[in-house]
């Protein structure tokens, strides 16, 4: 099942890098290079997550390496301690704490990426369903969101309010 997931996840990136032709520009110089992310303090009583690792084409795009070769120009690090909050600060636009290592100029381009591209996945419901439902639907998910955010907050002052 993972590759199938990184192949979907991989589509997604490059459907929001060709949407933003500044990102694509940004990447291109960089054909070859590999980026690796790393989840550390994934939690032991979940499936360990797929490498993720991708390399950049010629087109300024992704391709994901299945099985990276022993060293990449960057690693990006990002604690995965607690992947529900991870969740939310993703569906939140919220760029998790990272640590960028490797190549100096291919972290800041990186890092810029992370800073400013978005998904917006409003006008893709748009030219999907029309106007009007994706309007309907990004309010719907916008609520859905914020209250699991308000859910998972609130549940975890409880947690350790009570411990």
């Amino acid at each position: 099942m993972a590759p199938a997931l990184m192949q979907r996840i991989t589509l997604l990136l490059n459907h929001v890098l060709d949407s933003e032709p500044v990102a694509r520009q940004l990447l291109r110089p960089r054909e070859g290079a590999l980026v690796q992310f790393h989840l550390e303090r994934w939690p032991g009583l979940l499936p360990p997550p797929p490498v993720l690792c991708w390399r950049i084409t010629p087109a300024g795009l992704l391709e994901w390496e299945a099985a990276p070769p022993a060293s990449a120009q960057l690693h990006v690090r990002v604690d995965a301690g607690n992947p529900a909050a991870l969740m939310l600060q993703a569906l939140s636009g919220t760029q998790p704490p990272l640590q960028l290592d490797g190549d100096a100029a291919l972290a800041a381009d990186i890092n810029w990426l992370l800073q400013n591209l978005r998904w917006d996945v409003a006008a893709d419901l748009e030219r999907v369903l029309g106007a009007a439902a994706a309007q309907q639907l990004s309010a719907l998910g916008a609520a859905l969101a914020r209250g699991l955010r308000q859910a998972l907050v609130g549940g975890a002052a409880r947690w350790r309010a009570g411990s």
